[in-house]
């Protein structure tokens, strides 16, 4: 052990009396007493010819206990007036004593700072300062030879950088919190900026890790805004249409409870019939074999015949007939075409017009010569599957309604939902061909729903983050790959509050994340949500969350939804949000060892999201 010399020691000893604030004057918990002394009430101090700001709150405070150095933050402070007698003038003066609230919260081990009180302090315990070196150490959020991105500096101490590991923050689930102008997409995009300039050059970051953001307000799209290297799908759900489109196998889309929600689709009654469609699909399907169109057209074209044959067969006229105009439906045959067959009321049954024997009950000969019937063998599958489907809907309803297993007042209904959300369907899915969503060299896909109506930002960011995760769950070298999840605005999708939807829409929708959300690390699957209404989201999906930048927020509502479920965040910090600066948020969670307030730097116009708000002087100016 080194001996310091007379100079060293004289410096320790100057140091340790500039630097001492006070003593414990009292311990309950985790909540400390801090008596200040009477010569350190001024603002700032001088050491070594550097001012210093003195303590204060929000100042963080060191208590030595022997060798032990335990940290707290100071949360309040206030005076206490008490008598002290004067000998000197022999008459009784008030003192005025200063006090500091103070929250433990660590400790040093060794050189390192620790999470967690080891040993409480004692009464009448020491207490300093930090000296930069222990204020650098205590807001080191890495170890030696992690790789680390830069996303601002500490608020209060613009001098100081925050540096963050990128597996701390990146192998998690992220919440990014604030009203609109708070600078929450400047710190979306630039925690996610800093990550593809550090790793975009690395060809395992290409080829092992995707990223998707769900981009609500067409924020993302720009050349440079995280990377350049990216794939941007424009979807476009008005009349003029014009947009790009999400590349889907069927596989994805054939699913009972997307299709039942696509369809809106009652509980007891629609879903059923669905489901019985889609197991018709799968078994036609099954049965021709996969690779086999031909077949799986020969299959269902002479399903039509047969069932065709039994309805001419029918004694009753409306369940006939209400078949007949399903059949012509499904072979898009016109209404405008004459029947060559007719109905008789007389013997309730169908007659071949111009028949050689005369209005007398069709016969099967007759029935395979009907134009009707001549139809099914021109018949084809509809280029897109949404039509593909609607048609073995058809099928399913004409089994049903001939075999008196449902009414077709009951069911139609749904086809017909699903009928008209079939062109919204066509303008923003592709599944004629098996493109990749991720062209190669690309793992940044954007989806701007910008310009998407309210149904299709409802159901595509489910459908197509459900088809990412099961896939990713299915490969089997996913724990060496990973998949994460970026939505923009994501109350739009992950409200629990939602008037204007079913029940089992709302409870299919917060499942599929929620399962995410709390099984997605075993499959390397993080999610990053970002939102002006976290009291919207449910409380489920913020609890879960292990990092936490939380930007201004003013309505209380919001500011309880974090302080019920974020436990990283001091009671001081909590009162502090709704007076934070534009591009300031605290940083919490796993990835640091205390809360902290970070000015996020601002990135160049360039690679900065379309989220400015509006200049009304300069949209006014003549």
């Amino acid at each position: 052990m080194k001996l310091m010399n007379k100079n060293d020691m004289q410096n320790q000893l100057t140091k340790e009396s500039i630097f001492k604030i006070g003593s414990v004057s009292s311990v309950s918990g985790r909540n400390v007493i801090i008596k200040v002394n009477k010569n350190k009430n001024a603002s700032h101090l001088i050491f070594n010819g550097d001012v210093l700001k003195n303590i204060s709150v929000n100042s963080y405070v060191k208590i030595t206990k022997g060798f032990t150095k335990i940290i707290g933050k100071v949360e309040g402070e206030r005076i206490e007036s008490s008598k002290f007698f004067n000998r000197e003038y022999n008459k009784e003066e008030d003192i005025i004593e200063r006090f500091l609230e103070v929250s433990l919260f660590g400790h040093f081990e060794g050189n390192k700072f620790e999470q967690g009180v080891k040993e409480m302090p004692l009464v009448e315990n020491e207490c300093y300062l930090l000296d930069r070196e222990e204020f650098d150490r205590l807001h080191q959020f890495y170890k030696e030879g992690e790789k680390t991105i830069t996303i601002g500096n500490l608020a209060d101490e613009p001098a100081q950088e925050i540096k963050v590991a990128i597996n701390k923050l990146f192998a998690s689930h992220i919440g990014i919190f604030g009203n609109t102008g708070s600078g929450k997409s400047n710190t979306l995009a630039k925690i996610y900026y800093e990550l593809f300039e550090l790793m975009g050059s690395q060809s395992r970051f290409k080829s092992q890790s995707k990223f998707v953001i769900i981009d609500f307000n067409g924020e993302y799209g720009k050349d440079r805004v995280i990377t350049k290297d990216k794939k941007v799908y424009n979807l476009n759900t008005s009349n003029s249409g014009g947009g790009d489109k999400i590349p889907l196998q069927e596989s994805d889309l054939i699913d009972i409870e997307l299709i039942s929600i696509l369809a809106n689709a009652t509980e007891k009654t629609q879903k059923p019939f669905i489901e019985r469609a889609l197991s018709l699909y799968a078994k036609v399907h099954e049965k021709a074999g996969a690779a086999s169109e031909t077949l799986i057209l020969d299959h269902f074209k002479n399903s039509l015949k047969s069932i065709l044959r039994n309805i001419f067969l029918l004694t009753t006229k409306e369940r006939a007939f209400t078949l007949i105009e399903y059949m012509k439906l499904v072979l898009d045959f016109p209404n405008e075409a004459v029947n060559d067959f007719d109905w008789s009321n007389i013997y309730n049954y169908f007659f071949e017009k111009n028949s050689a024997h005369s209005k007398g009950q069709i016969t099967e000969t007759e029935i395979i010569d009907l134009n009707l019937y001549k139809a099914i063998d021109s018949y084809s599958f509809p280029t897109d599957l949404i039509s593909k489907l609607i048609h073995f809907l058809y099928l399913q309803i004409i089994y049903d309604i001939y075999n008196d297993k449902a009414q077709n007042d009951h069911i139609a209904p749904a086809i017909n939902k699903l009928k008209s959300r079939q062109k919204d369907i066509e303008k923003i899915l592709n599944t004629q061909n098996t493109e990749n969503l991720f062209p190669n060299d690309i793992n940044l896909v954007v989806v701007n729903l910008k310009d998407a109506n309210t149904e299709t930002k409802k159901t595509l960011p489910l459908l197509l983050v459900k088809k990412l995760y099961e896939e990713h769950k299915r490969d089997e070298d996913s724990k060496t790959k990973s998949l994460h999840i970026i939505i923009d605005e994501a109350h739009n999708i992950l409200s629990d509050k939602s008037d204007r939807e079913s029940e089992s829409w709302k409870d299919y929708r917060l499942e599929t994340f929620e399962e995410i959300i709390k099984e997605g690390r075993k499959f390397s699957t993080f999610l990053t949500i970002s939102s002006q209404r976290p009291q919207d989201i449910s409380s489920t999906m913020i609890s879960q969350l292990h990092n936490y930048f939380i930007h201004k927020l003013l309505n209380d509502y919001d500011i309880s939804a974090i302080h019920k479920t974020v436990a990283y965040l001091d009671k001081l910090s909590f009162e502090s949000i709704p007076i934070l600066s534009v591009g300031n948020c605290f940083f919490a969670g796993v990835a640091t060892n205390l809360p902290v307030k970070v000015a996020i730097a601002t990135l160049d116009e360039d690679n900065r999201p379309n989220s400015e708000n509006v200049d009304l002087e300069e949209i006014w100016h003549a």
